[in-house]
């Protein structure tokens, strides 16, 4: 054998070189321990050898070292040649070839499973050990030298994958900086709170950024999803945009043209996998030749898992295997990815969220980085306003903190507030508003005749208010007085 990157490459992986396999490992014990977690004993087609891997895998586990040739040879009748020279001298040969084989055995027999769970309609799992085998493989990169050259490391992430901005200001202070690529951001927020319009905001700011941005929506068609962003480019109201299609169609190019990022809008169907989006991903990098930086997925609950058979009533497993496949799709295309999910029914009363809140439960806030609440009202959105809280972020320390920001009810652009806004303002109708909310209840309090000292009970009934419209009062009473 010699040692060059020409060198002849196994085809055929009989006995003679499972017995190969195993003289180098024992040889040199430093082998076994480098291909342990690829190499299994089922791929060695001779029983004995597949006895003695699994012997010596389950010693190794049990004692932190290999068994000797003597110990083989008693349990598995297994007798080794030891041939140290040669394994020292071929060694990254045999690092190479063990890979390869670990990978060849692996597909295989994930292709000789295949056939049954085709059958039962078990496609994902087929294309996931599919998928699996072919990239199983040795570890090679050593992780990061931290002392080595901080200030290149710094300057990587800052100008490689450090993190990308929002579009928002201040959502970027809280995140020290934004989003990174390979996590998974969650908006969540009750029925009919803007949560696609936070999606489909987030896209037109990063494709002005420059960015490549796939936004798929389970739920709106392209058609609206795309009336909606003709409003946020142009400054014209949805209703207004089929009246002025020569100006919307001048300020979309222009737009496009300035910032040289691209939107695609595709609508995919209601319980498609993290595998129909791969798909989707990959075939329009390939028609295209575009690289995809961003993907918006509108959203998370309409998903299903790929590789297991969950009930859709068991939202809590169900939504965690969707999380975490949707999140190992962004870390394998080293991209953006966010997503939303509703709020449940027990939110409705509360002003400050939790996981609990999330529909589906803690599952998926368990695997997503960013975690982002998003608040408003009739009253709150009148006044052009949206809040939004961080329930969970990864990098940074916002946890708990709220910010307030300004959104467009012509354009539906959500952005920062103007300097200056008086952000105590809105935070008291808030709270007020939030008061108002309650049920009329019954009070009562005593009184005290001043010349008898004669104590009666007053009972005081509050009534029902309009929520929408004292609160939108209020709001207005209170920016007068803080003038």
């Amino acid at each position: 054998m010699q040692e060059s990157e020409n060198a002849s490459e196994i085809i055929n992986y009989g006995k003679e070189v499972e017995d190969l396999f195993i003289s180098f490992m024992m040889s040199k014990p430093d082998l076994f321990v480098r291909c342990k977690g690829i190499l299994k004993s089922q791929y060695f087609d001779n029983q004995q050898n597949r006895d003695t891997i699994a012997f010596i895998e389950s010693y190794s586990t049990d004692f932190s070292s290999i068994p000797s040739v003597q110990q083989i040879k008693a349990i598995t009748n297994k007798d080794i040649e030891i041939m140290e020279v040669e394994a020292a001298k071929h060694d990254l040969w045999f690092l190479r070839e063990v890979e390869k084989f670990c990978q060849y055995k692996s597909l295989r027999d994930a292709i000789l499973a295949s056939p049954t769970k085709l059958d039962e309609g078990r496609y994902g799992e087929v294309l996931a050990e599919i998928k699996a085998a072919v990239e199983i493989a040795l570890v090679k990169d050593m992780g990061t030298d931290y002392y080595a050259n901080p200030k290149a490391r710094l300057e990587a992430i800052r100008d490689g994958r450090g993190q990308i901005s929002t579009g928002w200001k201040t959502v970027d202070e809280k995140l020290y900086g934004g989003f990174n690529r390979g996590e998974i951001t969650i908006f969540a927020g009750q029925s009919g709170t803007g949560k696609s319009l936070f999606l489909q905001n987030l896209a037109v700011n990063w494709a002005q950024a420059g960015f490549n941005v796939v936004y798929l929506s389970l739920e709106l068609s392209e058609k609206l999803s795309s009336l909606r962003i003709d409003a946020m480019h142009t400054g014209f109201e949805t209703r207004e945009v089929m009246r002025n299609i020569d100006d919307v169609h001048m300020k979309v190019r222009a737009s496009q043209q300035k910032s040289h990022g691209s939107l695609r809008i595709k609508q995919l169907p209601n319980g498609c996998t993290s595998n129909d989006v791969r798909a989707y991903i990959k075939e329009y990098e390939i028609q295209t030749g575009i690289k995809v930086d961003a993907i918006l997925v509108d959203y998370l609950d309409l998903m299903m898992p790929m590789s297991k058979k969950i009930s859709a009533e068991n939202l809590f497993v169900k939504d965690k295997y969707i999380t975490e496949e949707l999140r190992n799709l962004a870390v394998e295309l080293d991209i953006l990815c966010v997503s939303a999910s509703q709020l449940n029914r027990g939110s409705y009363e509360e002003v400050n969220f939790d996981p609990s809140h999330i529909a589906g439960g803690i599952s998926k806030v368990n695997t997503a980085d960013n975690v982002i609440s998003i608040s408003t009202s009739a009253s709150m959105k009148e006044s052009g306003r949206y809040q939004v809280q961080f329930m969970k972020t990864r990098s940074s320390s916002g946890v708990g903190s709220r910010i307030d920001l300004a959104f467009n009810n012509k354009s539906l652009r959500i952005s920062d507030l103007e300097e200056g806004a008086d952000d105590a303002v809105v935070a008291s109708s808030k709270t007020m508003f939030d008061q108002l909310k309650k049920n009329s209840v019954v009070r009562s309090k005593e009184k005290i005749d001043a010349d008898t000292g004669e104590i009666t009970k007053i009972t005081n009934h509050s009534s029902k208010v309009d929520t929408s419209e004292g609160a939108a009062a209020l709001f207005s009473l209170i920016k007068k007085k803080s003038i």
